[in-house]
């Protein structure tokens, strides 16, 4: 084999890696991008799966209030794209603009600000719709929907007429695929339930992983909360990695949900017939390698590459830790995650943004906190050695000292088992 370069995904755009002639890529098959995304996203409305078209059901309805949820910032999803078609299915059957309300689905992600609105949205459907953050931590903004187990859910969600639920199909790290009832539990409910939902036992069980839904906890918790408060139409797309529309499941909430879901595990599955001694890795590039919260999804999902030995190098651009509690759990734990695991068991209580570094662990117990490289141009040094990582230190970007611990390992271990996975948490990799 020769030499080749591979483009991984880092920040806002792609960087080049030189890979040595034994090095493998780990990336699933091509994802083909749709030719016309408006006329795709409408026929995906007029003939959904599982369901009436949308503009039946809203004709049906006649409804008064409509609630349209979407997904936060740190999802690359085609919401102007989605929404305008939404609406455009609506408007056809009498139901106006000001019936419709944008619910932004955070579950416990902070609220968006008037910069990511427009990212997310354009100005048009700004001026058009009225949007509003979900906040978990506002018990006035929700409505009690169970007793058995307690779980309140936004109240301008549970109280529309007519409920549409839009979101983003991709491999997720603890609840097999985003999208589907994610758009609903953890986005739209209240803290308690977003912590049971992510509480230790449930983060701890090895099915809560990338790419199973079956006997999943995570996918499990989150549906019997979907199919409580109700969901009337889904409206889920998958993109390429570039970030192109490559398709789009409408209708019923699991039945679509788990054709998207069945397309994109094609799409996104790579096999691994065994491990290797050093792996390098993505982030995701933007958005999820906005932080390092959101990056940790990276480090879970080379797992099935990697031995007790390896070596796991992260590329990522995040300039931010994440939340404060989450900033300051990793102050506090991340050099120690044995303490971490030790107090989160004897404690019933759930803090909040501690399942991600439950999920970092599973990486830390594998092969150590020296052997989980971080190459970042972000944050601190100082900040990085708290956050259960190593720092690639030395001069040059962020891509330059990967490139240059790459050639070193290659050089110093010549018979290594060496990969390299583009895309990061988007590529699933099956052993």
């Amino acid at each position: 084999m020769a030499a080749c370069t591979v483009d991984i995904l880092l920040g806002d755009g792609r960087q080049a890696l030189t890979l040595p002639p034994q090095v493998h890529v780990l990336r699933g098959p091509e994802i083909p991008r749709v030719e016309d995304p408006a006329v795709a996203v409408h026929d995906a409305l007029r003939s959904p799966i599982g369901c009436q078209p949308l503009r039946a059901l809203a004709a049906d309805r006649a409804p008064s209030s409509v609630c349209i949820t979407m997904s936060d910032i740190t999802r690359p999803v085609p919401n102007e794209l989605l929404i305008t078609a939404i609406l455009d299915e609506l408007n056809a059957v009498g139901v106006a603009d000001a019936a419709c309300t944008l619910l932004i689905a955070t579950g416990m992600h902070r609220p968006s600000t008037e910069r990511e609105r427009r990212i997310m949205l354009g100005e048009d459907l700004l001026a058009r719709l009225r949007v509003v953050d979900h906040e978990a931590d506002r018990l006035d903004m929700q409505v009690r929907v169970s007793d058995a187990p307690p779980v309140s859910v936004n109240r301008l969600y549970a109280d529309a007429e007519l409920k549409i639920v839009t979101g983003l199909i991709e491999p997720h790290f603890m609840a097999g695929y985003s999208g589907g009832r994610k758009g609903i539990c953890p986005g739209l409910v209240d803290l308690e339930t977003v912590q049971r939902f992510h509480g230790h036992r449930t983060m701890g069980d090895p099915a809560a992983t990338e790419g199973r839904m079956a006997g999943n906890p995570c996918h499990e918790i989150g549906m019997q909360v979907a199919k409580k408060v109700g969901c009337d139409f889904l409206v889920n797309a998958a993109i390429t990695h570039e970030r192109e529309l490559a398709g789009v499941f409408a209708g019923d909430l699991v039945a679509a949900h788990e054709a998207g879901c069945e397309q994109v595990g094609a799409w996104t599955s790579a096999p691994v017939d065994q491990s290797y001694d050093l792996v390098v890795t993505s982030a995701g590039g933007y958005p999820l390698d906005e932080s390092f919260y959101q990056t940790v999804k990276g480090m879970v999902t080379a797992l099935p590459a990697l031995h007790s030995e390896s070596q796991l190098l992260m590329c990522s651009a995040c300039a931010e830790v994440g939340s404060p509690e989450f900033t300051a759990l990793m102050h506090r734990y991340g050099s120690d995650y044995q303490a971490f695991l030790r107090d989160i068991e004897a404690s019933d209580r759930t803090a909040k943004d501690q399942w991600q570094f439950q999920m970092q662990t599973r990486v830390l117990r594998r092969i150590g906190q020296g052997r989980l490289l971080l190459a970042n141009d972000g944050l601190p040094l100082e900040t990085q050695s708290r956050l259960g990582v190593t720092p690639l230190d030395g001069s040059g970007d962020a891509i330059t000292r990967a490139q240059r611990h790459l050639d070193a390992f290659v050089q110093q271990r010549p018979g290594a088992r060496v990969a390299v996975i583009p895309e990061g948490p988007y590529t699933m990799l099956r052993a």
